[in-house]
């Protein structure tokens, strides 16, 4: 039987961003200084309404905001694809141009309940590499199941052509990461070990995308534990794909660390691992909310209700530890920039913890970058641009 899950998001009526910029440093044009990314956080406006915060990040990834910010938007979740910036907002999916300076101008507006009427709305949003499809996870998308709604992007005008819907009848479904052919994705869901499931995606050539279960066999789990269910997925640049993975006794989770698993994809994008309970490293996040790899395929940040933890990504071998926690504060989403930068916010699960950190990281290397962490209201969002005009998550030569 399918069953449907409701995302409820609380926003706040907080105080507005405390000032760590000085107005000198709001006065500066992007151009004064180098700027690597643009960092955008969907944040509380007061009431049920939110704003865009726009940052220029330096090499240090010390931040500053960008002409016009904040940009009195109403959104939830945002993806960039180096032109664009969208965002889902009511039953629209908004298409806003990514100025030089990192400012916003509205584009164009697509409600996506129009050409796919459902009872429940958008959540996630993401790009594929080449950033001309467009993948929206829906909640009550028909009426009875999750699933994600495929889009082309429109070039000329940031408008979304539907292609169709991808439905997967899970509770919930998150937005898939794509390995570096692009043509499959990846992705988990998992609710207390009851409902779950892992995610494959073949993407055809007009981006819409076709589900299948890829995983070819499991990791190994320890005596008195059934199974190893995974949570969230992270693809690297090549074809190996890291998944947090809780220990089970299904129906429920067994007493255990959640640890990090990683699988290889085949030429048809089936998985298969070499993980065991004895080679696959447990993390201090319980509560796993957000998961990242870094550009490089080389680093995999972990985040959750217990903070920010990063290891080292090693393709098809096992994962293996390299920081502790780089903050206890609890973390709900991350991006990496193309120049070592890990931006990270609390907000949305966590009432009354109002920061974006702000992470310089390297294989060898690791510190909070100058001024970091910022206190900003009630941040519900985030997304990074690289910049100049490089692709999401795809790394300088």
């Amino acid at each position: 039987m399918k069953r449907s899950f409701t995302f409820v998001v609380c926003l706040y009526a907080l105080i507005g961003i405390t000032s760590y910029f000085s107005a000198s440093a709001s006065a500066q044009t992007a151009s004064s200084r180098n700027v690597v990314a643009y960092v955008y956080v969907a944040n509380s406006a007061g009431g049920n309404t939110t704003e865009i915060s726009a940052f220029a990040a330096d090499n240090a990834g010390r931040l500053r905001p960008v002409p016009g910010s904040p940009f009195m938007e109403n959104v939830g979740y945002m993806a960039v694809n180096g032109t664009y910036l969208m965002a889902a907002s009511g039953s629209n999916i908004n298409s806003y141009r990514i100025a030089n300076d990192g400012s916003l101008t509205y584009a164009v507006s697509t409600d996506y309940q129009q050409v796919e009427p459902g009872c429940g709305g958008a959540n996630q949003l993401a790009f594929d590499h080449t950033g001309q499809s467009l993948y929206a996870a829906e909640y009550d998308v028909d009426c009875a199941n999750n699933g994600l709604t495929d889009w082309a992007v429109d070039d000329a005008t940031g408008g979304l052509n539907y292609l169709g819907l991808t439905d997967t009848g899970n509770w919930n479904i998150n937005t898939p990461s794509f390995i570096g052919n692009n043509q499959y994705g990846y992705t988990a869901y998992n609710d207390s070990c009851m409902y779950y499931s892992m995610n494959g995606f073949k993407r055809g050539s007009n981006g819409m995308l076709t589900e299948f279960g890829p995983a070819m066999n499991k990791p190994t789990p320890p005596s008195g534990v059934s199974a190893y269910i995974p949570a969230l997925g992270a693809a690297d640049p090549t074809n190996h794909v890291a998944f947090a993975e809780y220990p089970a006794n299904p129906p429920g989770c067994a007493s255990g660390s959640v640890q990090l698993a990683t699988y290889t994809a085949n030429a048809d994008g089936f998985l298969t691992t070499t993980s065991t309970w004895s080679n696959m490293p447990a993390t201090a996040i319980q509560s796993v909310y957000d998961m990242k790899m870094a550009p490089s395929g080389k680093l995999l940040a972990v985040a959750g209700q217990e903070g920010l933890q990063v290891f080292h990504f090693n393709g098809a071998a096992p994962i293996t530890g390299y920081t502790g926690l780089l903050t206890t504060d609890p973390i709900n989403e991350m991006f990496w920039d193309n120049d070592n930068h890990l931006y990270a916010i609390t907000g949305v699960f966590n009432s009354g913890v109002n920061r974006l950190h702000v992470f310089t990281i390297t294989p060898r290397d690791y510190r909070e970058a100058p001024g970091s962490p910022y206190t900003i209201s009630g941040p519900q969002h985030i997304i990074v641009q690289p910049w100049p005009r490089y692709q999401p998550y795809q790394p300088r030569p």
